[in-house]
């Protein structure tokens, strides 16, 4: 029987991109009540998946994206990273692409991703479609959603959704491992298949 590995390590999630495209509207929107206070860098909030607790740690840039200095340090021991666009700002659309660079130099290889469109109850004001996003994230390999702190758009959805794919990966390294020490020479084999999600925003 599998040993209770509740709360064993936190699973620390990014939220990048550009300054002002929400990034901390949408981890405080997520966070909420369940907040615990434990810094100035980062939020957490403990959810449940399959049944498991799983502790999710919350880091914003905190204003460095500004300056581009986001450092190495600050993607050590990522598990997932949240890239963030504003649907009303089409430079900020932009630049993912530089963001999804620094990411590839600075961050683990087998990271999870995701991006958001965020804002996306401001559609009078829109300008980025979200067929766009959807193409971007295909590129990529990466899930897509639109959101909205705001509105209470998809924001819980995403990082359960990012949530999961890393728990996925993490089982799957795990069961690897377990194969591995029993001599059963198992390959963990990449997905390359591009994931594309169908969530849509709602516009109250």
């Amino acid at each position: 029987m599998e040993a209770d590995s509740t709360f064993d390590k936190p699973y620390k999630i990014l939220m990048i991109g550009d300054s002002g495209v929400g990034k901390q509207e949408l981890m405080l929107h997520f966070v909420k009540d369940n907040e615990q206070k434990v810094g100035i860098d980062f939020k957490i909030r403990t959810i449940e998946l399959d049944g498991k607790k799983i502790k999710l740690q919350i880091w914003d840039t905190a204003g460095q994206e500004r300056f581009r200095t986001i450092t190495t340090a600050y993607y050590r021991g990522a598990m997932g990273i949240m890239l963030v666009y504003d649907i009303t700002n089409e430079k900020s659309f932009e630049n993912i692409r530089n963001w999804i660079r620094n990411i590839e130099e600075h961050a683990s290889k087998d990271v999870e991703k995701m991006i958001l469109g965020n804002k996306c109850d401001m559609n009078d004001r829109r300008q980025v479609s979200k067929e766009k996003g959807e193409q971007l994230a295909v590129e990529h390999g990466i899930k897509f959603m639109e959101t909205s702190a705001k509105a209470s758009n998809n924001v819980e959805e995403a990082f359960f959704t990012l949530a999961r794919d890393i728990k996925l990966k993490m089982d799957r390294k795990s069961d690897a491992s377990g194969q591995s020490s029993r001599g059963g020479g198992y390959q963990l084999k990449k997905e390359n298949t591009p994931k594309k999600s169908f969530w849509r925003c709602t516009i109250l």
